[in-house]
């Protein structure tokens, strides 16, 4: 059994339109809070000293941040707040404070060998926080500054011996900053930075227990960064910007307003924010794997932060940009379930807030003339109307399942069921890497009663690896799928059919188990192999407060599972009712049951110890895994949402001997 709350903050209804105006009053006095992103380098020269005098020490220097995917490194993100005062001259002064956090930020630093081989420190940067002053002189409606102040930073180091972790240290360095920037006002209460910071900590140590040894570092970060803040200002002050409503659009947008009727905009700015903790009970288990689900009661919690920028940059053109932060951890580090039970957990968790680069993508439109819809303003869409005969280009970083396998009732589990295979079809094995992202492109060609989609994605270089595979259309994953909008007395319906093909480089289940001097090393079988598979999605409405769906998908599992979860077929089926019945429209129920199941391939690796993607329990005496869950949504005020979710799993990760959970 599992409780989940799930609180969910959308905290950016800001639709802005973008003004041709140039403004004639501009104010900077006041409070002022917003987020940023940027990418920073760091360097540390470290040393590793003996407690014993004698032994040999070692020296060296590293940088902190390493590249991820091989896109993109360094990148880091977060929020900024702070107060202006503007004197009559133009002279500003201010104080402001931020927290920034990096993107897999570690390095390894060899220290020597002992008689059971390497050792190994890892030293990993967690975030960065500055209080600084600001001063700086205003030029109408752009300013410059400078800005100097306090910086302190978190950083782990580890100590590995074999590539296990013997021994871990907390380290917190103070230090101080200094940079400057400039900031301009876009439109309304908006503001643009561009800042670059460099933080100094000078050098500190601290006693690795584990080997014995004394690491110090002294360490120095460069930070480059673009930012968005909000400019408050004080009760009763003259607005911001020139007309007002000219300068902002349709409506002044502060957090909390209502959405725009109108279309007429060229940007727009979301978030969200998710928390959800999720504890199970005890689970009656006579064995436990690597990778069983505890036996014992546990409680865990996973938090997101993303925001969701857009921008056209003309007609039928839009580039969106979503940062996102994560912290947290699945129950038994994702580990025990085909089916998870935590929709937001990732597959490596972590202790601090880690940022990284969630979607950036580019989306073309072609109209091809005639009738036209309305596409209301959100997450990752600006308002606009569009040809209803279209077809749309995304080109870019994604998730595969904004575009496939879609359902109104059953898709997001930051608002609605969150088990893994309610929210997805079970066994789509779709191109992801490790947080759930993947590089690639899509089409869509939409008419009035259907839309056909394809596409094609980078998958990972090894199964749930976290770098991609360049080997364009050599190897990647192939995706096409059909929707049919269709009405049944009276009310709407969608069916969605999607066939996906990868070819990637994994291990086969049947030549592991057939092979023994291999000892269930799946690794030494992989090659190029074909993965395929089939999803059909249907959404049916009964009345304006009900709607259900259904999902029955399969792949063919005789090679690893790349990216998803260890389901090879999967059939689930529910439905969500809306609060409006009993007067409260913001509220929502929901309740789904889910079949899981294994192929024979796949089933026969299990029970012979092997280990898959999130489960192996070291033997198995197999039953299809079934779940329940329902949660109920309250709608606490606009934007604030608070779900309480209960999930029962009989046969845990296919396990007749485990559970129920």
């Amino acid at each position: 059994m599992s409780v989940a709350l799930a609180p969910l903050v959308g905290a950016a209804e800001l639709p802005i339109a973008a003004s041709s105006q140039p403004p004639s009053f501009t104010a900077w006095d006041g409070p002022y809070f917003g987020g940023h992103i940027g990418y920073s380098f760091t360097r540390s020269n470290f040393s590793v000293l003996p407690f014993e005098s004698g032994m040999g020490a070692e020296t060296g220097s590293t940088t902190l941040i390493d590249r991820q995917n091989g896109i993109l490194g360094g990148y880091s993100a977060g929020l900024q707040g702070g107060l202006n005062h503007v004197l009559p001259s133009g002279l500003l002064v201010g104080l402001e404070s931020d927290a920034t956090f990096l993107n897999h930020a570690r390095s390894f630093r060899f220290i020597g060998p002992d008689a059971n081989g390497p050792d190994v420190i890892s030293d990993k940067l967690s975030f960065v926080s500055t209080a600084r002053a600001r001063l700086g002189e205003v030029f109408g409606n752009w300013m410059i500054y400078g800005t100097a102040g306090l910086a302190v930073d978190r950083d782990t180091a580890s100590v590995l011996a074999n590539g296990a972790v013997v021994g871990t240290v907390l380290k917190t360095h103070i230090g101080w900053t200094l940079g400057a920037g400039t900031e301009v006002e876009l439109t309304g209460n908006w503001r643009a930075k561009l800042e670059y910071l460099f933080m100094d900590f000078g050098r500190s140590g601290t006693d690795l227990f584990a080997t014995s040894q004394r690491f110090s570092s002294a360490q120095a970060i460069h930070s480059l960064r673009l930012g968005l803040n909000y400019q408050f200002g004080w009760p009763g002050q003259p607005g911001k910007g020139s007309n007002d409503q000219a300068a902002k659009g349709p409506k002044d947008a502060k957090p909390g307003d209502d959405k725009p009727d109108s279309t007429d905009t060229n940007w727009n700015l979301h978030g969200q924010t998710t928390e959800i903790y999720q504890g199970k009970l005890p689970t009656h288990a006579p064995f436990t794997g690597p990778q069983s689900l505890s036996k014992n009661y546990e409680a865990r919690d996973t938090a997101t932060a993303t925001g969701f920028l857009g921008y056209k940059l003309w007609d039928g053109t839009e580039l969106y940009f979503n940062p996102e932060i994560f912290q947290g951890f699945g129950l038994n580090h994702t580990h025990g379930l085909g089916g998870f039970s935590n929709g937001e957990a990732q597959k490596t968790g972590t202790l601090y807030p880690r940022a990284y680069i969630a979607r950036a993508f580019l989306r073309q439109t072609f109209g091809f003339g005639g009738e036209q819809e309305t596409l209301d303003e959100g997450a990752n869409q600006i308002g606009e109307k569009v040809d209803i005969s279209r077809l749309t280009l995304t080109v870019g970083k994604m998730a595969v399942n904004d575009i496939f396998d879609n359902n109104s009732y059953a898709h997001d589990p930051r608002s609605g069921f969150m088990n893994w295979s309610a929210w997805e079809g079970g066994a789509f094995d779709y191109a992801a890497d490790q947080i759930g992202y993947a590089v690639g492109g899509a089409a869509e060609l939409n008419q009035k009663d259907w839309t056909l989609r394809t596409g094609y994605f980078l998958v990972p270089k090894v199964p749930n690896g976290d770098d991609y595979d360049t080997a364009f259309f050599k190897r990647g994953q192939y995706l096409m799928e059909g929707e049919e909008r269709y009405s049944l007395f009276g009310q709407t319906g969608k069916f969605r059919l999607t066939g996906w093909l990868s070819e990637a480089f994994s291990g086969s289940f049947k030549e592991t188990v057939d092979i023994p001097a291999l000892n269930l090393n799946i690794t030494q079988t992989r090659k190029t192999r074909t993965e395929y598979g089939f999803v059909a999605n249907i959404e049916q409405s009964v009345t304006d407060n009900l709607g259900l769906f259904s999902r029955a998908s399969w792949r063919n599992g005789r090679s690893e599972i790349m990216s998803f979860t260890d389901i090879d077929k999967s059939f689930s089926t529910g439905g969500v009712v809306k609060g409006a019945i009993w007067g409260r429209p913001d509220d929502s129920i929901g309740v789904a049951g889910i079949i899981n199941g294994l192929s024979r391939d796949y089933r026969q690796f299990l029970a012979a110890g092997g280990l898959g993607v999130n489960i192996g329990d070291g033997q198995l005496r197999y039953r299809p895994e079934t779940i329940a869950e329902t949660y109920y949504a309250i709608g606490i005020t606009k934007g604030i949402v608070l779900t309480l979710a209960y999930q029962f799993v009989q046969n845990p990760a296919y396990n007749a001997d485990r559970g129920p959970a």
